[in-house]
C-alpha cells in the first residue's frame, strides 16, 4: 500500500508540528473556522471522567475537521486530531483562562504526582481510528515566587496543566513515566501505529 500524499493536522499547536515533522510525516494544518466553537469543544461535562472527557473531545474535535473539510470542498485526506488533559486529586486541569488560572493550577501540581492523559484519533474513510496514551509527571514544590515568575514568562497559558514539559517547567518536574510525546501532546508511538493502520505512511 504506497502512503497517502498528507494527512491534515487540526490543531493550532507548534508543539503538535514540531513532532510530526520530527518523524517525518507530510501535513497540512486545518485552523478551525470558529475559533470560539472549537474551544467550547472542550468543555467538561459534569460527573465525566478524564478518560472519557478525552476521548470525547478528540473525537468531536476529528468530526468537526472533517465537515470543515466537505463545507470548505478541500481536498480530501485524513484528519488527525488530538487532545491533552491533566488529572490531579481528581481534578480535570484544561488550559487556563488567565493568569489567575495558570497560578492556582500550578498550585495544584506542585509537590504532587500527576496523570496526563492524551487521545489521538484519525478519521478516514468514515471512520474515527483512537488510541490512549497515559502518563505520570512528578513535580517539586514550587515556591509562590516560582510560581509566579513561570506564570509571568506566558509559557503556561494555552498549555493543559499550565506547563510545558518541553520548556521552563521541566527546572520543576524530577521525575515522568510513560510517554514523553504524549505528555508534549502527540504520543508519537499511537500517533504512528495509526498513521501505519490506515496506510498513510
Amino acid at each position: 500500500m504506497s502512503a497517502l500524499p498528507f494527512v491534515y493536522l487540526a490543531s493550532q499547536s507548534p508543539r503538535r508540528q514540531a513532532l510530526l515533522d520530527q518523524i517525518g510525516v507530510t501535513y497540512k494544518v486545518l485552523l478551525p473556522t470558529d475559533a470560539e466553537a472549537a474551544e467550547a469543544l472542550e468543555a467538561v461535562l459534569p460527573q465525566e471522567s478524564a478518560l472519557r472527557y478525552v476521548k470525547r473531545v478528540t473525537r468531536l474535535k476529528v468530526l468537526a475537521a472533517l465537515e470543515q473539510i466537505q463545507l470548505q470542498s478541500l481536498e480530501a485526506a485524513p484528519v488527525l486530531c488530538a487532545d491533552t488533559t491533566v488529572v490531579v486529586d481528581g481534578h480535570i486541569l484544561g488550559k487556563p483562562a488567565n493568569e489567575s488560572e495558570a497560578t492556582q493550577m500550578l498550585s495544584l501540581l506542585s509537590g504532587k504526582t500527576h496523570q496526563v492523559l492524551t487521545a489521538v484519533a484519525i478519521g478516514h474513510n468514515q471512520d474515527i481510528h483512537l488510541a490512549m496514551s497515559r502518563s505520570r509527571v512528578k513535580f517539586a514544590s514550587m515556591t509562590a515566587a516560582d510560581i509566579h515568575d513561570y506564570v509571568a514568562s506566558q509559557e503556561p497559558m494555552g498549555k493543559a496543566g499550565a506547563y510545558a514539559i518541553q520548556g521552563r517547567a521541566s527546572a520543576f518536574i524530577s521525575h515522568t513515566s510513560g510517554s514523553y510525546s504524549g505528555i508534549m501532546g502527540l504520543p508519537l508511538y499511537e500517533t504512528s501505529q495509526l498513521l501505519k493502520h490506515i496506510g498513510a505512511v
